[in-house]
């Protein structure tokens, strides 16, 4: 047997099967779905079925919301049967004041994204939601009326259900056993043939990273063990039950980690170990399906001890099964759904270690990527693309087993995590370590976020003012009065040459190609008209054009260049490990350079010269991103650490000194300037980020949405803040409101050193609100000041001196 189809889904899990109906539903009428045992069989049949609506990302919250409305309203209505959907609410509890930010942080987005979970400020509070808990030594928690809990099984079959009934085929007992392109589609070989197919998808979870291989895409994903008790009947519970009260909420315990949930008369356990149980990591038993290992409970005999002491109910009853069985994690947790870098028409919807709770929304938010040709919000934080290929195996199991015991951890802002460090290094690694970095990652990439005098400083993690504050105020001073030196290599570095090079990045986003030897940004837009990528863009001699664009974005940018290549006569080749490159930014930036260089540096501001500095050849841009005069130089890998030494050298003197990421952020918000990934989003237009967007006389991918959405009364704005909230300082994802409602939300925020302010940039919904604004950061609310112009340099004549 042989078939064609326009999609083939690889796993018949909860995510694979929800792609599978949200493409039925939306007219891909030949949708086939191919799964190795049966539907659910992997980790979906053994889930404990929790659904929640708590994230600290809203794409991810949105995944998880529509999940819900999906299991509790949606299925139940278009199929006339139930999902086994419970609404019994869900609280999370802590003895951590920590963690009470936290909440109190998570609650606050969530009145922006419209969704309703309630700090509970006293143990009283907890108390009078679930009668059987202890609240000795608990400070308070978050109450989530609208979660609850799904029969992951009866879930799942509702969806294919109604897919078949939308035109989808299932084919069950049915494994891949090779993958290969030929002709422009994909070829799949199976026990019933081959399936000929335009798209391919990996849902298949358990055995994601496999189904990668066979592709030729890197999943970083890993299969860890999970266990979780039910017990026998306990007497408080079926009391309650007699009594005709309702369901006990879920209640999670994140400082002593574990979950507890009401079934039927018992209670189910989770608990999570610290140290966590990697299995199979390379390669899944041919024969495993719907099996489960032995019950290990001595890993966690403490955990349960705790769970016993703080709902006695659980000690009074025996336990009835006790479930042991993988589940994927990622490197961050998050799952990974889109496209799979550097490979045509292939997708990824695996990787997910919440994979019932998530996959309802999952497969819409892919389903509505792959027919609109763009995601339905921004998609960073579950991007596939957002691990290249130094996610190899040490990587992605350092990082599983990580984050397994973190997954009640405190997610804190600007967090660093520690494991699996040191996958891509600067050539001026060792000289950063060497003059007191404290490093953060991007992307794998080692970069120092700010500078110490101590020997073994680190952040330390808190939802308030951090111990880095008085070393980034010092780098900020340096760079303002003196000069500042910056390792900027992590940079994507992108060079395109050839004769259609310049009509190449005419067409490709919202601005025009600059004239050679300036420098312009380009925005490249999704269909919808919003912003996919931010290039800096360098007219080379030659009609070669050299793009610098946000570490993250490497692989997401390499994949929309070279796809919007495809025809024309250029070449896209990837430089950003071939080429370092070093800041040089301040007021005695130029006397510094100038005594290592005989070249003429009165080229203007917005400019690319090559030059030599230091008997090196360097690429300098005269660009700023921390509004004062000076240069990024750009030079081979191998010659950066010579390039370093000597302007290290000769900024001695002048009383040049390095700074971080952290010192650059301050300053860049203190200029109003937006960032990438935080504050230009796919979601939202260039023009509505507050970017120079130019149309005219050109077409370009996204054009006609872009100009259609700019006519819409209804578009959004972003605008700078001004703000006094004591000792916390702005981050991100706070909510703007304004006569006690929400209208906006905070997308980047830091302290300004040099104004003495703190800054956020923020999206208003509701466009020329500037007065009675305020915003929400943890459990204050602020007075806010909208600034119309830049608080430092707004004319720009430092930067340009």
């Amino acid at each position: 047997m042989s078939m064609d189809a326009q999609v083939l889904i690889i796993g018949g899990g909860a995510m694979g099967v929800s792609l599978m109906y949200h493409l039925a539903k939306a007219g891909w009428t030949d949708v086939v779905l191919t799964e190795k045992n049966d539907l659910t069989h992997g980790s979906t049949w053994h889930a404990a079925g929790l659904c929640t609506h708590f994230a600290h990302n809203p794409t991810i919250q949105e995944l998880r919301a529509t999940s819900v409305r999906l299991y509790r309203d949606i299925l139940p209505e278009e199929t006339g049967d139930t999902c086994g959907f419970h609404r019994s609410g869900a609280m999370r509890i802590t003895s951590n004041p920590d963690r009470m930010d936290e909440f109190a942080h998570v609650a606050g987005l969530s009145r922006f994204t419209g969704y309703e979970l309630r700090l509970l400020a006293s143990p009283e509070e907890v108390a009078a939601l679930h009668p059987l808990a202890r609240t000795e030594g608990i400070l308070g928690g978050i109450y989530e009326p609208d979660d609850g809990h799904v029969d992951p099984t009866l879930a799942t079959n509702a969806m294919a259900k109604m897919a078949r009934r939308n035109g989808a085929t299932i084919l069950r007992q049915n494994p891949v056993l090779a993958i290969r392109r030929e002709g422009g589609a994909w070829l799949v070989d199976t026990p019933k043939g081959t399936i000929r197919a335009k798209h391919i998808v990996n849902a298949a979870g358990t055995w994601g990273w496999e189904v990668g291989q066979m592709m030729g895409v890197n999943v970083p994903s890993v299969p860890v063990l999970h266990q979780y008790l039910v017990t026998e009947t306990l007497p408080a519970v079926a009391e309650r039950i007699a009594a005709g009260l309702p369901e006990l909420p879920m209640i999670r315990d994140p400082e002593e980690s574990w979950y507890v949930r009401q079934e039927r008369d018992g209670l189910i356990l989770g608990p999570y170990e610290k140290e966590a149980q990697p299995w199979s990591v390379d390669g899944v038993p041919p024969t495993f399906g719907a099996e489960l290992m032995p019950p290990d409970l001595d890993r966690v005999e403490h955990i349960i001890a705790a769970a016993m002491a703080r709902i006695p109910a659980l000690e009074t009853g025996g336990v009835k099964s006790v479930v042991n069985g993988p589940i994927t994690f990622t490197p961050d947790a998050n799952p990974l759904i889109g496209p799979a870098h550097g490979v045509p028409n292939a997708w990824l919807l695996t990787g997910s270690s919440m994979g019932v709770m998530e996959g309802g929304g999952a497969g819409w938010f892919l389903a509505h990527w792959m027919t609109h040709g763009a995601p339905p919000m921004d998609a960073l934080a579950v991007d596939s693309r957002r691990f290249g290929a130094w996610a190899d195996r040490d990587y992605r199991v350092e990082k599983a087993v990580e984050c397994f015991g973190l997954q009640f951890g405190v997610h804190y802002p600007f967090e660093e995590r520690p494991a699996a460090r040191g996958k891509r290094l600067t050539p001026l690694h060792d000289r950063m370590l060497a003059r007191g970095a404290v490093m953060g990652a991007a992307h794998g990439w080692e970069r120092p976020n700010w500078f110490s005098d101590h020997k073994g400083d680190a952040a330390v993690p808190t939802f308030r003012r951090a111990n880095w504050f008085p070393h980034v105020a010092r780098e900020v001073e340096t760079v303002t009065t003196a000069a500042g030196l910056a390792d900027l290599s992590v940079f994507a570095k992108f060079e395109i040459s050839g004769p259609g090079a310049r009509a190449f990045i005419e067409g490709l986003g919202s601005n025009r190609a600059p004239a050679e030897g300036r420098i312009g940004l380009i925005h490249t837009l999704t269909p919808a008209g919003g912003t996919a990528s931010e290039f800096t863009v360098s007219a080379l001699p030659g009609g070669v054009f050299y793009l610098t664009s946000a570490a993250a974005a490497e692989e997401m940018d390499e994949d929309l260049l070279r796809a919007r290549a495809a025809g024309q006569d250029v070449t896209i080749a990837n430089v950003t490990e071939r080429i370092g490159i070093l800041g040089l930014m301040g007021p005695k930036a130029r006397d510094i350079l100038s005594a290592l260089t005989d070249d003429d540096l009165s080229f203007p501001w917005l400019s690319v010269r090559e030059i030599t500095v230091a008997g090196i050849p360097v690429r300098a841009l005269r660009v700023s991103y921390v509004g004062e005069a000076g240069w990024e130089l750009h030079a081979a890998a191998a010659d950066l650490p010579a390039l370093f030494d000597a302007v290290e050298t000769a900024g001695r003197p002048q009383g040049m000194g390095l700074f971080g990421a952290l010192a650059m952020n301050s300053m860049r918000l203190e200029k109003g300037y937006r960032a990438w990934g935080a504050d230009f989003t796919t979601e939202r237009t260039p023009a509505e980020t507050g970017a120079l967007v130019r149309t005219e006389g050109r077409d370009f991918p996204g054009r006609e949405a872009l100009m259609r959405r700019m006519a819409d009364e209804n578009r959004w704005e972003m605008v700078l803040l001004d703000l006094d909230a004591g000792a916390v300082d702005p981050f991100y994802s706070h909510t703007v409101w304004h006569q006690g409602q929400p209208v906006g939300v905070v997308t980047s925020g830091a302290w300004g050193h040099r104004t003495g302010r703190a800054l956020a940039l923020a999206y208003l919904r509701s466009r020329g609100l500037r007065e009675g604004l305020s915003v929400g950061i943890l459990r204050q609310t602020v007075p806010v000041r909208v600034l119309e112009r830049a608080p430092f340099d707004a004319q720009n004549q430092r930067m340009k001196a």
